[in-house]
C-alpha cells in the first residue's frame, strides 16, 4: 500500500475535473494536485491544485512531467484518454504508478457501442433490441422494417452528442445519413448502433470497482437535452439530481445484481480485461425492469458535481482510489449523507452548435452562498485574472440540502450570480422528480419479467435438460420432466409386492425475504411443507416422509427453531413425519450473514393397483372443474409482489390497505394452504380423474399439465372469490390480466376434473372437510392453448 503522500496528475479541464480537483484536495493523504490542463475553476481559490499546461493527448509531456515531479496517482478524467490507452502508456513508461482508469482494452466499453452491445448481449445484461451496421444501406432498411421507434448511435466517441432520438422514420433516415455518409460525427459514425427506443425513466450510477468489488454512488438522473421539456438536441448534460427518487433500495439491489456486477465480473473472468476505476452505467427504467443504454468508463459530466457533494466528509476520494488500483475496495466503504443534491449547467449561446467564446464572466460575489451551495467550472478559462468562456458546457451551480426542492431552489439562486452574454440554462431541472405523485402507484404495467424471473426461461431450461434427465432412466423410474413430482415404482425395480413411491422437492422462494425483513420465521415452514407435499396428493399419492435442508451464513437457533416449529406443524397437517434434514452453516455464501434458506423433499405412496393420477384416458369433453380456495398468495410470484410493495411506498410494517387488521408483512406471509386430506379422501373415493397445483405459472401453466392434448380448461373468472391482496397487488402494479393469470393463483390453490356426475359428490365431501370449492369450469376440444380464462375483467371490479 503506498503510504508516501500522495502527488495526484489529474487529466482533463472540464466541469467534472473541477469537482474531482474539489474533493480530492479535501483528503489529509494529498499533498499537491496537478490538472492538465484545467480551467478558470482549476486556476484560482482551491487548495493543493494548480493547472498545468500540456494537452490531455501528450502522453509523452505527462509522463516527463510526472516524472519529475514525483505523481504516484493519476486520475484521467475524460474518456478520450482514457480509449487511446493513457492508463497503459503510464504504466508502462513509470514502475509502480498507481492509474484510476481502465486500460485500454477495458475503456472499449465506451470507446466502442457496438461492442458495449454486443457484450450486454453475450452476458445475459438486460438491454434494448439492436443491431450493428457498417453498411448504409443495410441500415436504411432495418429503420423501415422495425416496427418500434429506434434510437441512432453512433459507435465511437462524440463528445456525448453521438445519440439521435428520432420521432419518425424520415427523420431517422435524415439522421442516419448525416451520421454514416455525412461524416456529422467524423469516424465515430463509421459503424452504428440501432437499436428500440426505450419508454421510462433514466438512471444514471457511478460504481467504483477494483476489478472485482464494486462500490456504487447514489443512483443520479441527469438531463441531456438542451431545452426544457426534454427537448431539442442531445448535450453533453445540462443538470442532474440525486438520489434520484425511482432508485428504491430495490431496485438498486436488481441494478447491482443484474447489470452493474455482472458486467465487471464478465470484464474480468471472460473478456481477460479487468475494469479497474469508474464505471458509468446509464440505464432506462422500463415497465419490464431496468435496461442498460450505454457504458461510459469514467465519471459523468455533470453527474460528478452532483454526487461528490453528497460523500460525507470522512469518505476519502482519493483512498477509494488508491483501493481500486491495488485491488482492496472490499476493505472500504463509500458513506453518503442524507440529504439531496442538484446541479444545474449553463452554456453558451448556440451550444450544442456552433458558439462564441472569450466572454467576460461576471459572478456576483455578494450574492448569498452558504458551505452547501458550489460553483464548478467546465468552459472556462482564466485570463489576466478575467474570467472567460472557453467551451460549450460553460459552469455548474450545484447545492445540497435536505430535500431536492430546497437543492434545486438555491442552485437556481447560485446560478442567478453567474451571467455573460449569451448565457442559457434549463430551467426545469428536476422536473421528473418534482412531478412524480408521493405513494401512488406506477402506471406502467409490472411484470414478473420485470421483477427478474421469465416463465418463458424456464420453460426453455426444462425442455432442454429433458433430455439428459431422461439420460438416467433406470428400471422403476422413467426419468420424465413436467409433472409435479417424479414417481418410482419398486416391483419393477426388483422389489415385489410394494407400494408406487413418488418424490418432489421444493422451496419458499423470496417469501423467505419478507419472513427475514420483518423477522417472522414461524410459518415459512408450512409453506415448504405445502409446496413439497400439494405437489405429491396431485398425483394421488399419500405423503409418508419430509426431509429439510436449512442452509444459513451463521446459524440463529432461535430462528432456526422457528422454522422447524412450522415444518412439523405443515407435516402434522398433511399427516407425514419429518424424519431428517440437514442445517448447513456456510459463512461467506451468503451476503447477509442473517439470511437464510430451505429447501423440502417428500416421499409418498400410491398402493399397487390404483391409479397415478392424473387419469388423462377417462377425461373427457364436458367433465367440470372444481377449484378449491387459496388462502392467500401462497408462495409464488414473490419477486413481483416485493417490487409492487416498493413501488408503492409501503413498509412492511405498515398496516395493509387491503387488510386494515394486519401489517403488511403478516398478511403477505399468510402460509400456503395443505390440502392433502380432503383430497385423500376424494381420490379414495373415485372422485378426481386429475389435479394441478396452482404455483408458479398461474393457472395458464399449471392446469394444462394434468390435461390430455386434445382437450383444455375452460374456465369463467366469474366462478371464484378472487383475495384482496391479490386484487390489490393486481391494481398497484398495474399488472394485465393475461400475466396476473399467469403468476398467480387468482384465489384457486387446486383445480380438480370431476365427472359431470359426480360434480355434487365431490363438492359435498370437500366441503365437509374444510375447503371451500367453486365450481370453475369445464373441459372442452382443444383448439389452441390449454387453459382459456374468460371474463378476466372480473378481477379488476
Amino acid at each position: 500500500m503506498i503510504q508516501e503522500p500522495l502527488h495526484i496528475l489529474l487529466i482533463g479541464n472540464g466541469g467534472r475535473e473541477h469537482a474531482l480537483a474539489w474533493k480530492l484536495s479535501q483528503s489529509s493523504r494529498v499533498k499537491h494536485i496537478y490538472v492538465a490542463q484545467g480551467n478558470g475553476g482549476t486556476a484560482r481559490g482551491l487548495p493543493k491544485v494548480e493547472n498545468i499546461p500540456i494537452e490531455i493527448e501528450d502522453f509523452a509531456g505527462l509522463v516527463i512531467f510526472a516524472k519529475k515531479h514525483g505523481v504516484n496517482l493519476v486520475v484521467p478524467g475524460p474518456e478520450a484518454p482514457l480509449v487511446a490507452g493513457v492508463t497503459d502508456y503510464f504504466r508502462n513508461s513509470i514502475p509502480n504508478i498507481r492509474v484510476f482508469g481502465p486500460s485500454k482494452a477495458a475503456a472499449i466499453l465506451e470507446g466502442s457501442k457496438t461492442f458495449a452491445k454486443d457484450f450486454m448481449a453475450r452476458y445475459g445484461i438486460p438491454t434494448a433490441r439492436y443491431r450493428n451496421f457498417r453498411d448504409y444501406e443495410e441500415a436504411s432498411k432495418h429503420i423501415e422494417r422495425v416496427e418500434y421507434d429506434v434510437v441512432i448511435k453512433a459507435t465511437g466517441l462524440a463528445a456525448g452528442k453521438g445519440v439521435i432520438l428520432p420521432s419518425t422514420k424520415a427523420e431517422a433516415q435524415t439522421e442516419l445519413k448525416k451520421m454514416m455518409l455525412e461524416k456529422e460525427f467524423g469516424a465515430a459514425g463509421d459503424e452504428v448502433v440501432i437499436e428500440e427506443f426505450l419508454q421510462g425513466d433514466e438512471l444514471s450510477f457511478l460504481t467504483f470497482s477494483d476489478g472485482y468489488t464494486i462500490r456504487s454512488l447514489p443512483a443520479a438522473q441527469d438531463h441531456k437535452q438542451i431545452y426544457d421539456g426534454d427537448r431539442g438536441p442531445m448535450t453533453g448534460g445540462m443538470g442532474a439530481y440525486a438520489p434520484a427518487p425511482i432508485a428504491t433500495p430495490a431496485l438498486v439491489e436488481e441494478i447491482h445484481r443484474t447489470v452493474l456486477q455482472p458486467t465487471v465480473d464478465a470484464m474480468r473472468k471472460y473478456e481477460g480485461h479487468p475494469f479497474i476505476g469508474l464505471l458509468f452505467t446509464g440505464l432506462m427504467i422500463t415497465k419490464d425492469g431496468p435496461r442498460t443504454l450505454e457504458y461510459n468508463v469514467r465519471f459523468g459530466d455533470p453527474e460528478t458535481q452532483t454526487l461528490l457533494p453528497l460523500m460525507s466528509m470522512d469518505t476519502d476520494l482519493a483512498e477509494i482510489m488508491l483501493a481500486c488500483t491495488q485491488g482492496r475496495l472490499d476493505g472500504l466503504d463509500i458513506r453518503t449523507m442524507t440529504a439531496s443534491s442538484a446541479t444545474v449547467v449553463a452554456a453558451a449561446g448556440g451550444y450544442p452548435g456552433s458558439y462564441t467564446k472569450g466572454h467576460t464572466i461576471c459572478i456576483d460575489e455578494t450574492a448569498s452562498k452558504g458551505e452547501n451551495d458550489h460553483v464548478f467550472h467546465a468552459g472556462t478559462s482564466l485570463s489576466s485574472g478575467t474570467l472567460k468562456t472557453a467551451g460549450g458546457r460553460v459552469i455548474a451551480a450545484t447545492s445540497t440540502a435536505e430535500s431536492l426542492e430546497q437543492a434545486l431552489s438555491q442552485a437556481y439562486k447560485t446560478m442567478a450570480s453567474i451571467d455573460w452574454p449569451g448565457k442559457q440554462h434549463r430551467n426545469d431541472i428536476g422536473h421528473r422528480a418534482l412531478n412524480q405523485p408521493a405513494h401512488q402507484p406506477n402506471s406502467t404495467s409490472m411484470t414478473y419479467a420485470g421483477a427478474g424471473v421469465s416463465i418463458e426461461s424456464g420453460n426453455q431450461f426444462v425442455n432442454r435438460i429433458k433430455p439428459l434427465v431422461k439420460s438416467t432412466a433406470r428400471p422403476g423410474a422413467s426419468a420424465e420432466l413436467g409433472g409435479f413430482g417424479g414417481a418410482f415404482d419398486l416391483r419393477e425395480a426388483g422389489y415385489e409386492n410394494s407400494p408406487i413411491l413418488v418424490t418432489g422437492t421444493d422451496g419458499v422462494g423470496t417469501k423467505l425475504k419478507i419472513a427475514q425483513a420483518i423477522r417472522k420465521h414461524d410459518t415459512i415452514g408450512i409453506d415448504l411443507v405445502a409446496m413439497n407435499v400439494n405437489d405429491l396428493v396431485v398425483q394421488g399419492a399419500e405423503p409418508l416422509l419430509f426431509t429439510d435442508v436449512y442452509s444459513c451464513g451463521k446459524l440463529d437457533v432461535d430462528v432456526a427453531t422457528d422454522v422447524v416449529k412450522g415444518i412439523c406443524e405443515g407435516c402434522r397437517e398433511a399427516g407425514c413425519a419429518l424424519i431428517g434434514g440437514e442445517t448447513a452453516e456456510m459463512a461467506g455464501l451468503f451476503a447477509d450473514p442473517e439470511e437464510y434458506d430451505v429447501i423440502g423433499t417428500t416421499t409418498g405412496a400410491i398402493a399397487r393397483g390404483k391409479v397415478i393420477l392424473p387419469d388423462k384416458e377417462k377425461m373427457q369433453e364436458g367433465d367440470v372443474l372444481l377449484g378449491l380456495a387459496s388462502s392467500g398468495c401462497h408462495s409464488n410470484g414473490f419477486s413481483l409482489i416485493r417490487k409492487i410493495i416498493d413501488r408503492a411506498g409501503l413498509d412492511y410494517a405498515d398496516k395493509a390497505p387491503w387488510d386494515p387488521k394486519m401489517t403488511v408483512g403478516e398478511n403477505l406471509l399468510t402460509p400456503t394452504r395443505i390440502y392433502v386430506k380432503s383430497l385423500l379422501q376424494a381420490v379414495d373415493e373415485g372422485l378426481i380423474k386429475g389435479m394441478a397445483h396452482i404455483t408458479g405459472g398461474g393457472l395458464i401453466e399449471n392446469v394444462p399439465r394434468m390435461l390430455p392434448k386434445h382437450l383444455a380448461a375452460d374456465m369463467n373468472a366469474e366462478g371464484w372469490r378472487c383475495p384482496d391482496v391479490l386484487r390489490w397487488l393486481k391494481k398497484a402494479g398495474n399488472i394485465t390480466d393475461e400475466e396476473f393469470a399467469r403468476v398467480f393463483n387468482t384465489g384457486l390453490g387446486m383445480v380438480l376434473v370431476i365427472a359431470a356426475e359426480q360434480q355434487e359428490a365431490a363438492t359435498r365431501l370437500l366441503q365437509e372437510a374444510g375447503d371451500t370449492v367453486y365450481t370453475v369450469g369445464s373441459l372442452r376440444r382443444r383448439e389452441d392453448e390449454g387453459c382459456i380464462v374468460r371474463n378476466m375483467e372480473f378481477w379488476n371490479r
